[in-house]
């Protein structure tokens, strides 16, 4: 993966980190209601009744829930704690690296859940098609469709 980087200390370079910071705003809510949702979901009277099959779902989504709120909160708490920058550059390329980390398990953590709740209502080819319906949704707005504008505008 390759990333634009302006020259260290330039207002590009600020405009840049900022937009960092507001990207992980935006998708953190996110991994935090579906971990919210997640870590209820086993104290709900009806959890002990599901087969072992979709409580490994459960765990599967609940782990990947947890890794992304780790992985999305880490550059803020990294830059925190390594205050002042030495190196602006690269700690933006490995926040950045942190922050795709994180949205590929939320993706697929997203995915499972959709899984994990649609097989519950509907049963379990219901919940397979839906899942794989998200994740063709997940993959086209978050993946293809921002390297086709990129190509396009010739980045």
């Amino acid at each position: 993966m390759s990333v634009d980087l302006a020259e260290p200390g330039s207002e590009q370079d600020d405009g840049d980190f900022s937009d960092m910071l507001s990207e992980m705003r935006i998708l953190l809510p996110g991994a935090q209601m579906l971990s919210a949702f997640l870590i209820i979901l086993p104290f709900n009277g009806g959890f002990a009744q599901i087969v072992h099959a979709e409580k490994l779902l459960f765990l599967a989504t609940f782990f990947l829930s947890l890794t992304s709120l780790v992985l999305l909160s880490a550059p803020a708490i990294q830059h925190r704690l390594m205050r002042p920058l030495k190196d602006r550059a690269r700690f933006k390329r490995m926040a950045t690296r942190q922050i795709v980390a994180g949205a590929l398990a939320l993706a697929v953590a997203l995915v499972l859940g959709t899984d994990l709740v649609i097989s519950e209502v509907f049963g379990a080819t219901v919940g397979a098609v839906m899942a794989a319906i998200m994740a063709l949704l997940i993959v086209g707005a978050w993946w293809v469709l921002p390297m086709l504008w990129k190509r396009s505008a010739g980045i």
